[in-house]
């Protein structure tokens, strides 16, 4: 713990020598986030809730008071989660009516009629061009991603698959295009196809601030966290907010402090993008609507930060990089911090799947060399998702050196120096 304080009461050596500015990231205003983000009086912030939305307030004001610019016409980045719920739907193809279990519509349109003169794209996903189950749900959430109007007939050899694209229609972005699955392996002349759903709508927030860059403004860096967690629940020695201290108002607290860091520093060369995520927790809605606010291929990194204020299982001075082998981004990392005392790690837990199971997820499906840096104990964190999850549970000393290593080892990549490789797409 010596060693902690050293580093932060110089300044971290690394950080004088290489940026040649004092940093504002310190303890006090950690713990001064963190109290408020994971009081009482937030009640958990769940998703939907008016505590939630008092978080948003909260970071929308900060985020203002750092000196950050809004990516569009606000801080605030509202969108509507719909929820269909089925009621009906009737189709004839050339004359001949279909089995309802043969057609699934994913639509956030209430009453739904259409034929063939309407111009749909019209598609077919046979064994030709689909592989196998996985690769036929990965190209039907592309096509309702592709915001195209679309009738997709699927090959009658994934008949057995087929019911499972229901799920594609459970929660959805508020959008005027639908798309429609039909089993079989029809080329017809005239259709009609009519689907009634009701429409449930919950309206979401991201927190989104920005630096522009100054040679590279079209190229992006982002650090990023979820500030929603799952609110109240069961009671747990009489306990039951769950107050989520380091999950994930750690990684919110984080991203607030690296925005003032780096305006201070006013020296990114990239743009540098600031967000706090909602709905991470029930889907990780936040993450995928923000996905498509830039060109991925313009995303030259993106740092997430989940649960960094516990210690690593190497202790103190430590984090790991979810997806580490996916691109060179946790090697820049460790380059920038050689001799420095911290040490980034790859994920020690790649048997749960870390990299695809947070914010980060979307981006990353996208080629973005996006990752996640925590120091989460996956097999061995008490705290996680009870109500024990409290500030007096957190090493905010040792969290305010993770976030100040994450600044030091970010350098060359906000200045354009480094470009870390881009994550393959599976196919």
């Amino acid at each position: 713990m010596k060693q902690l304080f050293l580093l932060l009461g110089f300044g971290w050596q690394l950080i004088a020598c290489a940026q040649k500015a004092t940093s504002v990231i310190d303890a006090a205003e950690v713990l001064r986030i963190e109290n408020v983000l994971a009081s009482d009086a937030m009640q958990g912030r769940r998703t939907g809730s008016p505590q939630l939305d008092s978080a948003a307030r909260f970071i929308r004001a900060e985020f203002m008071s750092a000196g950050l610019e809004p990516m569009g016409k606000d801080f605030v980045q509202e969108f509507a989660l719909i929820r269909p719920r089925f009621i009906a739907v009737k189709a004839q193809m050339d004359g001949r009516v279909l089995d309802p279990r043969n057609v699934i519509v994913v639509t956030t349109t209430p009453n739904l009629e259409v034929n063939e003169k309407m111009g749909y794209r019209i598609q077919y996903f046979t064994s030709k061009n689909i592989a196998d189950a996985v690769q036929l749900s990965r190209a039907a959430r592309a096509a309702i991603s592709a915001k195209e109007n679309t009738v997709i007939f699927i090959d009658t050899v994934f008949a057995q698959q087929f019911s499972r694209l229901t799920s594609l229609k459970r929660q959805l972005f508020q959008s005027d295009h639908s798309v429609i699955f039909v089993l079989g392996n029809q080329q017809p002349r005239a259709y009609t196809i009519t689907a009634e759903h009701s429409i449930d709508s919950t309206i979401l927030k991201n927190v989104v601030g920005m630096l522009p860059g100054k040679s590279r403004k079209n190229e992006y860096v982002i650090f990023s966290a979820h500030y929603d967690h799952i609110g109240i629940g069961k009671p747990v020695a009489g306990d039951s907010i769950y107050n989520g201290a380091n999950d994930d108002a750690a990684g919110t607290t984080a991203v607030m402090m690296l925005a003032r860091h780096f305006k201070k520093l006013a020296n990114n060369e990239r743009t540098l993008v600031f967000v706090a995520f909602t709905a991470e927790e029930t889907g990780g809605f936040g993450g995928q609507y923000f996905s498509r606010s830039l060109d991925p291929a313009r995303i030259a990194a993106m740092f997430n930060i989940e649960m960094i204020g516990t210690h690593s299982k190497w202790g103190p001075n430590s984090a790991f990089i979810t997806g580490f082998d996916k691109s060179t981004l946790g090697s820049i990392l460790q380059t920038a911090l050689k001799n420095s005392g911290f040490t980034f790690y790859p994920d020690p837990y790649p048997d749960q799947q870390l990299f695809y199971r947070s914010d980060n997820a979307t981006l990353a499906l996208l080629g973005v060399p996006a990752h996640t840096i925590s120091t989460a104990k996956m097999d061995n964190e008490p705290f996680y998702h009870q109500p024990g999850d409290e500030v007096k549970t957190l090493d905010i000393e040792n969290m305010s050196a993770i976030i100040n290593a994450i600044a030091v080892s970010a350098t060359t990549i906000i200045s354009g120096k480094d470009t870390p490789t881009r994550v393959a797409i599976e196919k």
